[in-house]
């Protein structure tokens, strides 16, 4: 006798067919056999499901069983496919009626018990099994998960008895109830723990409210950490769609996406990161830290100290908002719609220019610790800073003027609405000709912008990322057009170009 499971692949957050799962029975030696390019946990099924069989009260079939995983050509990975494969051996063996299982699809991974244990990629799952039109059953701790995604039906069970008393009709299992939405979505530290600095918090509240990237460079101590960890506090809430996104990627990797649904992400990746980690990659590709930051933040410390090849790696991700990541059998694309924090010292011992405590480096070291940092990805980020120490009366001083995320937010807000009330879109994701539509510049601003880059000996790109610099000034602003002073601000935010010269 043969039967098929259909169930919906998720490993990657891949689009990729439906995986149908054939268990066919037939008289001869005993045997279990599973076929279809599955990896060594796969493989490996075959005693979690004979175990899991045994031990929930079932016969386990004395005949040869043959687990087809289709299509043939698709490799197969997980613990996910488990209860698929029990419930097709159960099936077939008349054990459960084979109707039943009409309609419905089946993720978890089994003990040796019987008991059902949680799987990646079950959002994923939920929302192609709503697509599909069929239910979805998972095990219990991915219920808030795959509910999330809020289309379709999803079911939760703890066992691989309840989902059989299930089928059979003698006990419905209990539907999947969505995580729910902490009290606080913004738990990030608050700026108004940064004291002073406020062409710093300046830049950041730029930053946010057009999306631009940004790198601060200064003394050790001067809070450059602290700042860029401030940032995704007063950045907009993410609407439902992209926290589908967000969480579909969490869901695809090793991290759970109910836990990162409601806040943007933030990614602090070490220095010592490889490309891989950074870009994502491995024999099955998994997101790495770029996706893992998609609607984000991703903020890269101590940027010198990053090898220089894996920095290169950011320059096309940056421009397209995504990363192609290809193999031998198969090309995988993930989202990577970030904004880059970065925060540098001047020079390998950090007090190049700092007038408390002099520097010790040669300038030949100070060129060679900067050129880790490769013009064209530092022609990407649209603000560069210097953040200098400030004397400890002018931080007593400036306790008072604090202003606290909340309030900074508001302004982002409305500076954000502007651009999308415009143009649909943030001020860094307009094209060239948007730039034109919707940047305008005429006489004396048009020269002052070719003067100035002309002077600073900027590329094209350059050139019109100062462009859309201005244009979120301006929004700040609340003006109608670029004018003279939102353009010499942005102009001088370039402070890496001109210490170049």
């Amino acid at each position: 006798m043969s039967l098929a499971v259909v169930f919906t692949r998720a490993s990657s957050g891949v689009e990729a067919p439906l995986v149908t799962v054939e268990t066919h029975l037939s008289n001869g030696l005993p045997a279990f056999h599973i076929v279809g390019l599955p990896e060594t946990a796969v493989k490996e099924s075959r005693d979690r499901v004979r175990s899991a069989i045994i031990n929930s009260h079932f016969e386990f079939p004395s005949g040869r069983i043959t687990v087809n995983l289709a299509p043939a050509d698709l490799p197969k990975e997980g613990g996910r496919f488990d209860l698929a494969i029990a419930l097709g051996i159960l099936a077939a063996s008349g054990q459960i009626p084979p109707q039943s299982l009409s309609g419905f699809e089946f993720l978890g991974e089994l003990a040796l018990t019987g008991e059902l244990r949680p799987i990646r990629g079950s959002l994923s799952a939920a929302l192609a099994s709503a697509a599909a039109g069929r239910a979805l059953v998972v095990p219990t701790g991915n219920g808030d998960e795959a509910a999330l995604g809020g289309e379709g039906a999803v079911f939760t069970a703890e066992y691989l008895l309840q989902v059989s008393a299930h089928l059979h009709r003698h006990q419905s299992l209990p539907a999947a109830v969505a995580a729910a939405q902490p009290s606080s979505a913004y738990p990030y530290p608050d700026l108004n723990d940064v004291r002073g600095q406020g062409q710093a918090k300046r830049a950041l509240e730029i930053a946010a409210s057009g999306a631009h990237n940004l790198i601060f460079c200064g003394p050790p101590g001067t809070g450059k950490t602290m700042l860029a960890s401030r940032l995704p506090g007063i950045l907009p809430a993410l609407s439902r769609a992209e926290m589908l996104e967000v969480a579909m990627i969490f869901s695809a990797s090793k991290h759970s996406g109910k836990a990162q649904i409601f806040r943007r992400p933030f990614r602090n990746p070490h220095h010592s990161a490889s490309a891989v980690a950074l870009v994502g990659g491995g024999s099955q590709p998994r997101p790495g830290e770029i996706s893992l930051a998609h609607r984000g933040v991703l903020f890269l410390d101590e940027l010198p100290e990053f090898q220089r090849q894996v920095l290169e790696v950011l320059r096309e991700p940056l421009e397209s908002g995504e990363i192609m990541i290809s193999r031998a059998s198969a090309q995988v694309r993930f989202p990577a719609q970030f904004q880059l924090v970065a925060a540098m010292n001047p020079c390998p011992c950090g007090y190049f220019g700092d007038n408390e405590r002099a520097c010790r480096c040669s300038p030949d070291h100070i060129r060679r610790y900067r050129n880790k940092i490769s013009g064209p990805l530092l022609d990407r980020i649209d603000l560069q800073l210097t953040v200098n120490r400030l004397p400890t009366e002018a931080i007593r001083q400036a306790s008072a003027a604090i202003e606290p995320s909340v309030t900074v937010r508001e302004r982002v807000l409305l500076a954000r609405r502007r651009q999308l009330d415009r143009q649909g879109k943030t001020n860094a994701s307009l094209t060239i000709k948007q730039l034109e539509q919707y940047c305008p510049l005429r006489g004396d601003r048009l020269l002052l912008l070719e003067a100035a880059v002309n002077r600073l000996k900027l590329s094209p790109r350059a050139y019109h990322r100062i462009l859309r610099v201005a244009r979120t000034i301006a929004d700040m602003a609340q003006a109608a057009a670029i004018e003279e002073q939102h353009l010499l601000e942005a102009i001088g935010y370039r402070a890496l170009d001109r210490e170049a010269l």
